[in-house]
């Protein structure tokens, strides 16, 4: 029996298990080939025993959140993918304890609507608690730093342990997960603070913001921002001025609206968007000297 095959046995009492699942299915951008073992899981708890088992077994894994921010290669993800729904959440005053699964953007809007004051910034953010921590992510001049307190990590064959937030290395865009200075290591749950605030008042503001996405960033498939916006110019300008607004490579494209979203218009291969980024990069650094910065994460067999 190989290692996959023994894997396979051990995850089947903790969720939905697949084989060979697409995960152009489970990606915003709508790309990527198969993952070897693909579960579902529905608790931290299974998240964890989840970790463990792969561990175990000696095989590669990954977490899956919403599925943004990520570009997943065409050959796929070798190993065991994990498919994060843990979503569970509790509270002690303004202090919220929520699983890594559940959507941050969800998450947001029901804390404007209790009038909870410190994430309306991030009601449009297409993401999980968990990938919001891995990406530290931000908007509107907000990140989760602000009212990130602590983190729930599953250290694989050692239980788990919680993190204070400035522990965790967060930066723009960035952290110790991104840097890989905690590799192997998953986001179980996070602990968030917030402030009283006014319910209309945060309404009104996510509702703005809400608005500014729906002028600004196209619909459809995409990853989100694809790359982090350098010091000397918002990225988008950048590639505008390379003259890259509506390029095309097979079915991928630079949104002739916001030319830092990538786009899927059909049934795009990673490969072809993965070449639209590399040669954004190249002609913005020929012409004005600037290293631009992915955001979006390559996944996978590349």
């Amino acid at each position: 029996m190989t290692a996959i095959e023994s894997l396979a046995v051990s995850l089947a009492p903790l969720g939905e298990l697949r084989r060979d699942e697409r995960l152009a299915r489970h990606t915003t951008f709508g790309v990527g080939g198969p993952a070897d073992l693909f579960l579902t899981v529905r608790s931290a708890e299974a998240l964890a025993a989840a970790t463990n088992a792969a561990y175990e077994a000696d095989v590669p894994l990954f977490v899956l959140g919403s599925g943004s921010n990520i570009l997943v290669a065409d050959a796929g993800i070798r190993g065991l993918v994990l498919d994060n729904r843990a979503r569970a959440e509790s509270a002690s005053g303004l202090t919220y304890r929520v699983e890594s699964g559940a959507s941050f953007a969800a998450f947001a809007r029901k804390m404007c609507r209790l009038g909870h004051e410190g994430l309306a910034w991030a009601v449009g953010i297409p993401g999980t608690i968990g990938g919001a921590v891995v990406y530290n992510a931000g908007a509107y001049g907000g990140c989760l730093a602000d009212v990130l307190r602590r983190v729930r990590l599953q250290l694989p064959g050692n239980g788990d342990e919680w993190v204070d937030a400035k522990d965790l290395g967060l930066v723009y865009r960035g952290s110790a997960f991104t840097r890989r200075e905690v590799a192997g290591k998953a986001v179980l749950e996070a602990e968030l603070e917030l402030a009283e605030g006014d319910a209309n008042a945060l309404t009104a503001q996510a509702a703005a913001y809400d608005g500014k996405r729906l002028t600004a960033q196209p619909r459809g498939r995409n990853a989100g921002s694809t790359f982090k916006n350098p010091p000397e110019s918002p990225a988008w300008k950048l590639i505008e001025a390379v003259g890259l607004r509506g390029a095309t490579r097979g079915e991928a494209a630079i949104s002739d609206k916001h030319c830092n979203f990538f786009v899927n218009n059909g049934n795009a291969a990673a490969a072809d968007v993965a070449w639209l980024i590399a040669e954004a990069q190249r002609r913005v650094k020929e012409q004005f000297g600037v290293s631009l910065e992915r955001e979006v994460e390559f996944v996978g067999e590349w």
